[in-house]
């Protein structure tokens, strides 16, 4: 099972990066569970030199798809690799609404990932009116498809998908547990489809959808998901800590 906080543009100075780093390395490395933290490129370092000889792995939160070149503001899988990032997030909804992000521009950087040796945490999920139209199964696969389809996996360990309701981030709502679990189930069915069963059942899914200490427990006891993809409670580190804790009594 797999906790990752997503600190989004929060905690991006490096004195503020290093100091919750610090407080998860602290309190939220329980054993059986993996943890990481995702902090935005300017906290990494520091948040790396916090975690030092601790077990949460480093994540970061977005990545280029070429390894250096004219792409002003972008940064290259090599340079995260050199700081210990062992994660990378790709295609968070934020991504894809704010920036167009595609899915093939997805794709592309889940291969490039992992050429380097990173794991990416590919983002999938359908907004409210698509859920409402009844086509989030329809959003959802084409997502998966286009995103992972023509990745070359073989060890089910080196990738990561997330379902995110984008209809539940940041809103405080949250899919219920049987809805959560309906579309792990169908993505881990695409998944079998594209890179057979022994691989697909076995790649982490996580829930992104606002998991909170209250609704940790009900949601990861759901037989599809392997953990979660947290936002805003992975910005205080008590809060992370309950939900690893959740975590690992549901992995026991």
């Amino acid at each position: 099972m797999l906790i990752a906080g997503n600190w989004k543009m929060h905690c991006a100075a490096p004195p503020k990066a290093r100091e919750l780093a610090g407080g998860v390395a602290e309190v939220a490395s329980e054993p059986g569970v993996q943890v990481a933290v995702c902090p935005p490129f300017t906290g990494l370092s520091a948040a790396a030199e916090a975690l030092d000889g601790s077990p949460v792995h480093l994540g970061a939160q977005n990545m280029h798809a070429e390894s250096e070149g004219a792409f002003t503001g972008e940064v290259p899988a090599g340079a995260l690799r050199a700081l210990d990032c062992r994660y990378v997030i790709l295609g968070h909804s934020e991504r894809r609404q704010y920036y167009g992000e595609t899915d093939e521009a997805v794709a592309e950087k889940a291969e490039k990932a992992l050429a380097s040796e990173l794991v990416p945490i590919v983002c999938v999920g359908e907004s409210l009116s698509e859920r409402e139209a009844g086509r989030a199964q329809e959003v959802v696969g084409r997502q998966v498809e286009t995103a992972l389809g023509g990745l070359s996996l073989g060890d089910p360990s080196r990738l990561v998908v997330a379902y995110e309701p984008i209809w539940a981030i940041g809103t405080g709502e949250s899919a219920a547990p049987e809805q959560a679990q309906e579309m792990h189930a169908f993505v881990r069915e695409t998944l079998e489809g594209q890179h057979g069963e022994a691989v697909g059942g076995a790649v982490q899914l996580l829930y992104g959808g606002s998991m909170k200490p209250h609704n940790a427990e009900a949601l990861l006891s759901q037989p599809d998901l392997d953990g979660g993809l947290i936002g805003s409670a992975s910005l205080e580190a008590g809060s992370f800590a309950e939900i690893v804790a959740v975590a690992e009594e549901v992995a026991a």
